[in-house]
């Protein structure tokens, strides 16, 4: 397992997986703080694709730091910037998830002539200024009016909104994060269960993390490398609209829709997401 460290000395670890592609693809795992083990090989992406997974700090087998402070995702952008040197690589294709959306932009504003590609699978952008309000999953929650839990589910998702949610309703609301609430799903959503740090989720999000939101938008309006934009049909965080938003914040971004799938296409539909990610990164001039 190799090893480097973040500029405020912290040891970070990242992990080499698969095979395949001109270069590696560095992910960043969501959640927040969530280690890079909930991405597994990506649906099976490490086949075709060598994968280098980034395990956050205080996550998986990357050390804790013991100021919080140094969570804030505006503050993690060096980490992935020391990742690219101990990798040596002069430019990165990076895929972000969920809230690494917010980090993958951090770094991309900070860093911008380091980007080769983005691929942003259902992924924030509060980074950029842009939100995706609670209003826009119960949308979500609506798709799902067929599926044999949406009656237990639905006064959950009241419960979450107006903050009186239990434990036990916030497991009912992972079924929203898959398209199906299959074997893949539940196994996916367990683990995730048992990786979450809440006390470094919070400290990721400490306030001023996005405080600089006009000046990144302004560098990503003018990045000069292709951006790739993947949503789930079904996702309510975000709506296709929304991603589609995001993509439209760049020079060169496209935007995916994965149809069936929700906030974890690579567990939802494999095949189809290795193939649009891979069809992406192939391209001449990547």
């Amino acid at each position: 397992m190799p090893t480097f460290d973040a500029p405020d000395g912290t040891r970070l670890a990242y992990h080499r997986r698969g095979s395949g592609g001109d270069r590696p693809l560095v992910c960043v795992p969501g959640g927040p703080m969530m280690p890079s083990a909930y991405f597994g090989d990506l649906g099976g992406l490490a086949a075709r694709q060598e994968l280098v997974l980034l395990d956050l700090r205080g996550t998986g087998d990357s050390a804790r730091p013991s100021d919080l402070a140094g969570f804030r995702v505006d503050r993690q952008a060096g980490d992935i910037e020391a990742l690219r040197v101990a990798v040596g690589l002069e430019r990165l294709d990076l895929l972000g998830h969920s809230a690494s959306g917010d980090l993958v932009l951090a770094y991309a504003a900070r860093y911008p002539e380091r980007v080769r590609s983005l691929v942003l699978v259902c992924a924030r952008a509060r980074t950029a200024g842009i939100d995706f309000p609670v209003e826009r999953r119960r949308e979500a929650l609506e798709l799902r009016r067929g599926e044999p839990w949406y009656e237990e589910v639905r006064p959950a998702f009241e419960r979450a909104v107006s903050g009186e949610a239990d434990e036990a309703d916030f497991t009912l609301l992972d079924r929203l994060s898959y398209g199906r609430w299959d074997t893949a799903a539940q196994e996916h959503a367990a683990a995730c269960a048992e990786w979450f740090d809440e006390e470094a989720a919070g400290a990721y999000l400490a306030p001023g993390a996005f405080d600089g939101a006009d000046a990144a938008r302004a560098v990503l309006a003018e990045l000069d490398a292709p951006v790739l934009v993947v949503s789930g049909a079904l996702d309510g965080s975000p709506r296709p609209d929304s991603a589609a938003e995001v993509a439209g914040l760049f020079p060169h971004g496209e935007h995916v829709v994965q149809a069936d799938a929700a906030h974890n296409p690579w567990v939802d539909g494999p095949d189809h997401f290795v193939r649009t990610v891979t069809e992406f990164l192939a391209r001449d001039g990547r």
